[in-house]
């Protein structure tokens, strides 16, 4: 695959069956961070990594300059609702749109991911997830791993704020410590929990205590893609707009297809597995 192909003339599966994820061999377990020498995180938030499964909050942008991130978004979220598009439908962001590509090679966030994650580092995933104000939608509890043909499981979420996110317009919230106890089983969401994913695990509360993930616009969580987390609906007056944005080790394979997502952000892929894409225009 040459860094020339456009992403539109990529075959990667937007989101996989459950046979088709099935049939990947996946190792999903924990692997701490080991760095005695992080360069940008001190040493008790990559502890808090490692015990917890997140890191929250950290800052990354200014007011002026999530202003203008949240202006872009405003616009791009019209142009997609006029397409037909909802407000959860903007995926794989960062192979269409300059601006999202930006915001996943952005250096003050790849500081973070690198730390956690080693000097080699693909940026492969990028997923508004905007809540409307009571827009009735929940995200189920989860974790990100389910979903992702990827292994081992050395891939993190950052979440970044575009709105304030807070318990009253349903922040995420974790299950610090869940994801020590590795791939837990998951039942379908039904209908009529409205739920924007459709997977759901149950009881989340034996995992470990439940945390809110309160974050200031501009800023960012970092959390395992073990972590069990989720979001209520929101029933407030206030949207509550995230980013988030999706990073692996070079080392970690993926499969249908999905190694066809990576972007460079840090070092380069020594095997060959992941693609470089270009910066999209626009």
């Amino acid at each position: 695959m040459s860094e020339q192909e456009t992403p539109a003339s990529k075959n990667f599966k937007m989101i996989p069956t459950e046979d088709e994820l099935g049939s990947v061999q996946r190792d999903l377990t924990f692997y701490p961070v080991h760095n005695s020498h992080p360069q940008t995180l001190a040493a008790h938030q990559i502890e808090q990594f490692n015990q917890q499964g997140y890191i929250a909050p950290l800052d990354v942008f200014s007011k002026t300059e999530i202003a203008s991130v949240r202006q872009y978004f405003d616009d791009l979220l019209s142009k997609v609702v006029a397409e037909g598009g909802n407000s959860y439908s903007i995926s794989s962001a960062h192979l269409k749109y300059g601006p999202v590509y930006d915001l996943l090679t952005e250096p003050r966030i790849v500081a973070y991911v690198a730390d956690l994650l080693g000097q080699n580092v693909i940026g492969w995933g990028s997923h508004f997830f905007c809540k409307m104000p009571h827009d009735g939608q929940a995200v189920a509890w989860h974790q990100d791993a389910s979903y992702w043909p990827l292994s081992p499981s050395k891939a993190i979420t950052v979440w970044l704020a575009i709105d304030d996110a807070d318990r009253e317009n349903a922040c995420m919230k974790f299950v610090a410590g869940s994801h020590l106890a590795g791939h837990m089983t998951y039942r379908p969401s039904s209908p009529d929990e409205h739920n924007v994913l459709n997977q759901t695990i149950d009881n989340p509360e034996q995992f470990g205590q439940i945390v809110l993930d309160e974050l200031k616009a501009g800023q960012v969580s970092i959390h395992s893609d073990l972590l069990l987390h989720g979001s209520e609906a929101n029933q407030s007056e206030r949207r509550r707009c995230g980013l988030t944005l999706r990073y692996a080790s070079a080392d970690v394979r993926a499969e249908l297809g999905w190694n066809q997502k990576g972007v460079f952000v840090r070092g380069a892929d020594a095997s060959g597995h992941w693609s470089n894409n270009k910066r999209p225009p626009g």
